[in-house]
């Protein structure tokens, strides 16, 4: 009786787990992007400086960055010109390079998904990978001389092409950003982190941790990177189907803060569970249909407790204005200017 009660648990929870922004769909198996860059064979066979370059599938980002800064600037502009997907999306490689290498790639694109990514004006690609449904980072600020630093890790629904949609603006990752950093000031730097192959819609995906037990590794990495650029450690804003990528990246995800934000669970019990020294916020509007979701493990599937509840040991961020799942980027709501407080380490 015990199994086929949990049976039904996991059948419920694999027909109503809804972890992205665009509401319910029917959701298809993605294959979780992961390894080294695109054109890693070539970087791997190119001794143009005379001696081997690190292997992107081993060198940590603090060796990475190590070699990147014992070059001279025109080695490093050899690099970029040859290698331009390799440099754009190795995490330690300094940012002033990444950028110009992803500009590079995009200008040479010739795929009509990347077009918006590509136009006249300067845009800050941090990442960007063409494989699959195509990932991207885009940067709004100056790394280089921020004093805070925010990332914003999306939900599902989320590639290249939806990045920066006009549809539901505050529910995309550049739409989130752009107006956290509208509201910290110059100090600070936003990243808005599309670097992960997300669930599409409804369905086992959304249901699991699959997704998010790669993406945890490839958020870790790129925080790696932050860290190895001298970039201050950052707080990591975390929306739906994020928040799980988030709870399964806490223990070694280098963040001052970790905030969910209409989270269908962390894959933990509680604060403990993430052993993490990041604080630990959460926020849920009482319209957000996330609600709806079973706060459930079972089997696999489901996330676990809801971190808005007393029992898990979050620190609650005001969300009573926001509306809706993607609401709570709104400007003039209390969740921003709590984002804001917390990014620029004012919050207690």
């Amino acid at each position: 009786m015990r199994r086929y009660a949990r049976t039904l648990v996991a059948v419920a929870l694999a027909t109503t787990v809804v972890a992205g922004t665009a509401g319910w769909a029917s959701g298809n198996a993605q294959q979780a992007l992961t390894g080294p860059p695109p054109g890693t064979a070539a970087w791997r066979a190119d001794h143009v400086l005379g001696r081997q370059l690190p292997a992107p599938e081993r060198a940590a980002p603090a060796e990475v960055s190590r070699f990147f800064r014992g070059l001279t600037a025109g080695q490093q502009q050899a690099l970029v010109i040859r290698h331009p997907l390799v440099v754009g999306n190795l995490d330690g490689v300094p940012v002033e390079l990444r950028y110009r290498a992803n500009a590079r790639s995009l200008r040479a694109s010739h795929d009509p998904r990347y077009t918006h990514l590509a136009e006249p004006g300067h845009r800050q690609i941090l990442a960007f990978d063409p494989r699959g449904r195509g990932q991207v980072a885009e940067v709004f600020g100056d790394l280089s001389t921020a004093r805070h630093v925010a990332v914003v890790v999306p939900g599902s629904d989320i590639d290249a092409g939806t990045f920066d949609r006009t549809s539901d603006v505050y529910g995309t990752p550049a739409g989130m950003a752009k107006s956290l950093y509208a509201e910290t000031g110059h100090g600070s730097a936003v990243v808005a982190w599309a670097g992960y192959t997300t669930p599409v819609g409804v369905g086992i995906d959304a249901a699991t941790g699959s997704l998010a037990e790669a993406g945890a590794g490839r958020l870790t990495r790129f925080a790696d990177g932050l860290a190895a650029d001298r970039v201050p450690a950052p707080a990591v804003f975390c929306h739906s189907y994020g928040s799980v990528v988030c709870g399964l990246a806490a223990s070694r995800l280098r963040a001052t803060d970790l905030v969910v934000l209409g989270s269908p669970g962390m894959r933990a019990d509680d604060v403990a569970d993430l052993h993490t020294t990041a604080r630990v916020w959460a926020a849920k509007d009482a319209t957000d249909w996330i609600d709806d979701v079973p706060n459930v493990e079972v089997a696999g599937l489901g996330h676990g407790p809801d971190p808005t509840g007393p029992d898990f040991g979050a620190r609650r961020v005001p969300a009573h204005d926001a509306h809706g799942h993607t609401g709570y980027f709104a400007p003039g709501t209390d969740s921003l200017r709590a984002f804001a407080s917390i990014t620029e380490g004012e919050a207690r």
